[in-house]
């Protein structure tokens, strides 16, 4: 199984608004890391978005 393009490009865009990490940082990091990552960054910002921890 493969992770959908649309969800890794919104998680990098995302990060990358946040973190500001170069792009090459972020397409470098593996799921479980980039999860992470999105999680401890989504409850930095308290993001209204968050979907319950889906990513």
């Amino acid at each position: 199984m493969t992770y959908a393009a649309v969800d890794l490009l919104d998680e990098i865009a995302y990060l990358a608004a946040v973190l500001h990490w170069p792009l090459d940082t972020l397409l470098d990091l593996e799921h479980p890391d980039r999860a992470h990552f999105v999680a401890a960054a989504r409850a930095l910002t308290h993001d209204p978005d968050d979907e319950g921890g889906r990513r």
